[in-house]
């Protein structure tokens, strides 16, 4: 058998392959590996005879919730930046990550593909079992997988990462899966090191900056170096914020003002019930509230630069969270409401998520889509807009949505999106699946084979379960659900006749 360094040669010169003489036209390329880079490269520059290869900035926030910008009608957090952001692109109503916690959703814009299909379903250094045993899940993304950085530096891009990446240990790290610079990604889910948001780091691949400073605005000035020193383009800057994942820490001046807001609108928390967990109702938690406008700031420092730089016109910023805000554990700082629940959870709150695409002179400024997407569509968008050779033996599981951005009515094939979260979530969800299509949505809970079945058109809060008034749409959806998982090979939980179910077990710490 080939080692796994072998192997991910013998694919990745496959792919250049396909990739320039699906460009090219040339059935011989498979040649040496200098004479296809330069024939992929050749065909970017094809593509768009006499005109640059748009540059790319994908700012990603981990654990942000649906609701906590202001454009997405957040009356507690200021984020004036990426309101100007939505302001001049295209905002996403609709938008989903592939799951409900961060890692699974991370490694599905990396490649294309669902969670399931990469058998990559938790966030890597979870897992519990209750009720049910929970399968077993990579703890790295694979490096046979062609990452969006790979195809766009194969294609003459200059890559650059920054911030969270949590898709395995060393030798799976960012600069081990197509980027050619590195600043802060590793095995961490969080800014667990040193004095965690502020310098000293103790973070091995960031170098720390002086006592205080803050990582929002440090990585934000890491991305700014680059952007500055690969003026010239193309190039990938990829800024994947830590912010807002725990440990819930804030800037002094920041808390400070979110202190008084809560204070002079006399706000106290709310609290609801989710299953067997508490849910906060409002928005008006002070540290959090400092935490977003924190990344917030640092989103708009680099969105200046490009201004500076004269860049912004020939650069196609996207914004995303990786997956709904915590609203039922670890402090639960933030309320997702109209949606229901949040992270760790199959419904709205969990997977819906605030989305941003500004692309100069094709997105309408200020427009908004309501058109269902999902992260594993950005791979074979951006490709799409470099104008570069699509690959969906890589992207199978995402679609370009190139026409919902250049066009007031643009449209795209119906199609249903998915779900696969076999896991117990350290924020109270359980086991499941999930399938949308159109306005529908049904929920499939593992431990007991229930299904709940919404209309989200008519009912986004998720509080009218149809599946019993409409067996026969639930039952429809359930086939649908059920087929695609067989189609992806999904690994499913298994009975645990050692632990019942009023006992949810312990999760491992997150390293």
């Amino acid at each position: 058998m080939p080692s796994e360094s072998n192997k991910r040669h013998i694919t990745r010169r496959s792919f250049l392959c396909r990739f320039a003489a699906g460009a090219a036209g040339l059935i011989g390329a498979a040649t040496m590996d200098p004479i296809i880079t330069s024939l992929a490269r050749a065909e970017g520059a094809a593509a768009h005879p006499g005109k640059a290869k748009c540059n790319f900035l994908f700012i990603l926030a981990d654990d942000l919730g649906w609701k906590d910008l202001g454009c997405q009608g957040s009356s507690f957090y200021d984020t004036p930046n990426l309101d100007r952001l939505a302001a001049g692109g295209t905002r996403f109503t609709n938008a989903y990550a592939a799951c409900p916690v961060c890692s699974p959703t991370r490694a599905s814009i990396m490649t294309g593909r669902y969670p399931a299909r990469l058998h990559l379903t938790d966030y890597i250094g979870g897992g519990r079992n209750a009720k049910l045993i929970t399968p077993k899940f990579l703890n790295h993304l694979p490096l046979e997988e062609v990452t969006i950085a790979e195809a766009l530096k194969q294609a003459g891009y200059a890559t650059f990462f920054a911030g969270k990446w949590h898709l395995g240990q060393k030798g799976y790290w960012p600069e081990n899966q197509g980027f050619d610079i590195n600043m802060g990604g590793n095995d961490r889910g969080g800014p667990y090191g040193g004095n965690k948001y502020f310098s000293p780091y103790g973070n091995p691949t960031l170098p720390d900056g002086p006592p205080g400073e803050h990582l929002p605005a440090r990585l934000a000035i890491e991305a700014a170096k680059f952007i500055e020193a690969h003026k010239d383009g193309p190039f990938l800057a990829y800024l994947s914020f830590y912010s807002v994942h725990t440990p819930l820490m804030a800037r002094a001046d920041l808390q400070k003002k979110y202190q008084q807001r809560r204070a002079d609108r006399n706000l106290d928390d709310q609290w609801g019930d989710e299953g067997q967990r508490k849910v906060r109702l409002n928005q008006c938690h002070a540290i959090y509230g400092g935490m977003v406008e924190a990344m917030d700031q640092a989103a708009g420092h680099v969105l200046d630069v490009l201004d500076r730089l004269k860049l912004a016109d020939n650069t196609v910023v996207i914004f995303m969270s990786d997956n709904g805000g915590l609203s039922t554990s670890e402090g639960s700082p933030t309320s997702n409401l109209p949606l229901r629940a949040g992270k760790g959870w199959l419904y709205e709150g969990g997977i819906r998520e605030p989305m941003i695409v500004r692309w100069p002179g094709r997105t309408k400024p200020g427009s908004v889509c309501d058109v269902p997407v999902i992260s594993t569509d950005f791979y074979p968008t951006m490709l799409d807009m470099a104008g570069l050779a699509a690959m969906p033996q890589q992207h199978c599981d995402g679609v370009s949505i190139t026409p919902l951005l250049t066009s007031a009515d643009g449209k795209i094939a119906p199609r249903p999106l998915f779900w696969h979260y076999p896991h117990y979530g350290n924020q109270g969800g359980s086991p499941g699946g999930a399938v949308r299509l159109g306005d529908w949505k049904l929920i499939e809970f593992y431990e007991d084979s229930r299904v709940e079945l919404y209309n989200l058109a008519e009912d986004v809060g998720e509080k009218n379960n149809l599946a019993a008034r409409m067996p026969e749409k639930a039952a429809e959806m359930h086939i649908m659900l059920d087929d695609w998982r067989k189609s992806v090979k999904a690994a499913m939980p298994t009975p645990n006749p050692n632990v019942g179910s009023e006992n949810k077990g312990k999760p491992r710490k997150n390293k």
